[in-house]
Parts: C-alpha cells; sequence; structure tokens
C-alpha cells in the first residue's frame, strides 16, 4: 500500500538524479538507511526521450515510496540551469543531507558549491562508482573513464575551479561525512570514506520473482555511443553471440541511437526491446531469459544481485582490444576488463572473433 508523500519542506533530505538507474538507487539506499523517512527527490531531467520516460515511470515508484519528486526541466534552454539551481539554492542551504547519483555530473557539481549539509551521500551510479572511488582517493580531478587520457577541452578549463571544489566538498572532513552506496567492487576506498553495499533489497522485496523462460536474452551497451566501440564489430559481435546462444531478444540501452537499434533489428533478427524500467526492475519483474548476456557494463554486477535466489545465469563477452575505436580513451580496455574481472556470480566468456 503506497505511504502519503511528505511535503518537500519537512525533508531534510535532498537527493539529485539524472538517470533512472540513479533513482533506483536512491530508493535503495532510503530502503537500508533510512526506512520510513521521506526523501525530497529532485530530477535534473534530461532531454532524452527514453531516459525521461524510465525517469517518470521511476518517480511514480518513488511518490508510491511516501517520497516527494520535484521535477526540474533543467535543459530546458538557454536560461534553465540558472532558474532550476536558483530555484534549489534555499533548498539545498536547509538540507542536512544530501543523496547524489552522478559526482561527475557539472550540475551536480555546481550544487555542490551551495551546499552546507554535514552528511553528502554518494549513490550507485554504475561502473562510473569505480572510477570516482578512485578518482577521490588518488586526488585526482573528476573525469570519466571514457573521456580520460584526452585534453581538456576548453569547457574542462573553465569549469576546474567548480569541480575543484566539488572534489573537496565529497572529501571527508570534521564538518562533513561522506558515505558510499554502491554494489560495484572498490579497489581503493577514499580515507574517512564510509562505504555501505547495495544489495537491491528494496528491488526484491518489491517485484518477484519473476517467471523463467527457457530461452536467452542479450543487454545492449551505448559503447558505440560514447565512440569507445566500432559500430560494425559491435553489430557483428551481437549477431554472432544471438546465434551461438539462441538468443531472442534485445534489451537496449537508453542511450543507444535508434538508427543502430535499426540495424540490430533487421540483420540479426532480434527483438528490440526498449524497457521502460531500469533492467534490474525489468528482470525481477519478469518474465526473463535463463540465460542473459551482456558485454561489460554495470549489470553483470547487478543483475546478480536483483536476480539472487533464481536460476537465471549472467554471462559476459569481453570485449576485444579490436573493437575499439581509434579515439577510445588509452585506459579504456583495461577498465573494460576489469568491469568483467571483478564481477562475481557471473559466467565469464571468451571475446568472439567478429570479421569486419
Amino acid at each position: 500500500m503506497s505511504r502519503r508523500a511528505g511535503s518537500a519542506g519537512s525533508n531534510s533530505t535532498l537527493a539529485f538524479v539524472e538517470s533512472p538507474v540513479q533513482l533506483l538507487n536512491v530508493l535503495e539506499w532510503a530502503h537500508a538507511h533510512a526506512p520510513g523517512a521521506g526523501l525530497t527527490l529532485v530530477v535534473l531531467s534530461p532531454t532524452d526521450p527514453m531516459t525521461r520516460g524510465q525517469l517518470r515511470r521511476m518517480a511514480e515508484l518513488a511518490r508510491d515510496e511516501g517520497h516527494a519528486v520535484r521535477w526540474e526541466e533543467a535543459r530546458g534552454g538557454p536560461a534553465a540551469p540558472f532558474q532550476t539551481i536558483g530555484g534549489l539554492a534555499g533548498t539545498l542551504r536547509r538540507a542536512d543531507r544530501v543523496v547524489l547519483g552522478d559526482p561527475f555530473s557539472r550540475y551536480v557539481q555546481l550544487l555542490l558549491t551551495i551546499t552546507r549539509a554535514s552528511e553528502l551521500v554518494v549513490v550507485d551510479d554504475g561502473t562510473a562508482t569505480m572510477e570516482f572511488v578512485a578518482q577521490l582517493a588518488r586526488g585526482e580531478r573528476l573525469v570519466r573513464w571514457h573521456r580520460k587520457g584526452g585534453r581538456p577541452g576548453p569547457r574542462d578549463l573553465i569549469f576546474a575551479p567548480v569541480s575543484a571544489s566539488a572534489r573537496k566538498r565529497l572529501t571527508p572532513s570534521e564538518r562533513r561525512r561522506v558515505q558510499i552506496f554502491s554494489s560495484m567492487p572498490m579497489e581503493e576506498t577514499p580515507a574517512g570514506v564510509t562505504v555501505s553495499a547495495n544489495t537491491f533489497a528494496w528491488t526484491r522485496a518489491r517485484f518477484g520473482p519473476p517467471r523463467i523462460t527457457k530461452g536467452a536474452d542479450m543487454v545492449g551497451t551505448s559503447l558505440v555511443e560514447t565512440g569507445v566501440v566500432d559500430g560494425e564489430r559491435y553489430l557483428e559481435a551481437v549477431r554472432t553471440l544471438a546465434k551461438a546462444h539462441g538468443t531472442t531478444r534485445y534489451f537496449a540501452h537508453r542511450r543507444e541511437s535508434t538508427d543502430k537499434l535499426h540495424r540490430l533489428a533487421v540483420e540479426t533478427g532480434l527483438e528490440i526491446v526498449r524497457p521502460d524500467l531500469p533492467l534490474e526492475l525489468i528482470a525481477r519483474r519478469g518474465p526473463i531469459g535463463r540465460t542473459i548476456l551482456s558485454f561489460p557494463s554495470t549489470v553483470v554486477h547487478t543483475l546478480p544481485l536483483a536476480l539472487v535466489g533464481t536460476d537465471v545465469r549472467v554471462s559476459v563477452c569481453d570485449i576485444d582490444p579490436s573493437w575499439l575505436t581509434e579515439n577510445a580513451s588509452p585506459r579504456a580496455q583495461g577498465f573494460l576488463s576489469g568491469v568483467t574481472g571483478t564481477a562475481r556470480d557471473v559466467h565469464r566468456l571468451s571475446s568472439v572473433v567478429v570479421a569486419v
């Protein structure tokens, strides 16, 4: 039964999210660390239609859990960032605790310069969390892994003071506690930072157990869209894997392009599914294949947790170095191998041979 959502003004915990996965993990954190407390969830809405749709559905679930949701058209024009930040400034200054889903976000970094909260919580944003923790531990500038190794652009240089200020605020001090809530492995833990495990307890309690089909499903990735993997080699790898494992459905990543998905459907015969919720919830709700095939991504860590106690097997296929584009970060291969190698309870496949 739904609980009545509290008013935005009565909450001392403010959460900022920009993706459905971040919103899911705020709900997981609240279930584990603030049961019964109503949060104010601020959605800094992106422009991508699929992401917006998933965020709308996740916002409904958040309201059902008793949380207030504030939807901000944060990218709705040149003046939108100033209006959004100006409108949030007072609420942000009054918050005792701030929960955030993406410490690499320039929006979030700007907001961090305003907060006086005595506690900051970084919830899981998948593989990005692994890189954030490592960079914070080493005192490095905050930059996403697939961009690392490149020269900073003009906007990076202009924004550098804000980014440096955000990194300082995300470093624990006598006045500020910092917590990381994650399902991802941590090789390095920043001094003074508290790390707690995201076990997807809320997801398991809220959905399922799923009906399991005999076939195999595949999880898509946006590595082509981020410029890491060559599009032709990716298409051939999907075709080869699907044929070898009898795959019938392909669950698209929310950032995969329409043109690429159309080609996949035509050239592989796969049914393309564009989920309306994060895959952890889709899989837990079912039906889902007995085998789930994936390339290195967050889901090789999260799906085994969401599906614990079921007979579903998650299998991951490594990215062959020959698939990488010439513009891929020098760190790409090592980072992707690390994502696979640190995953627990998954079956590791050899990278497939593709001829393009």
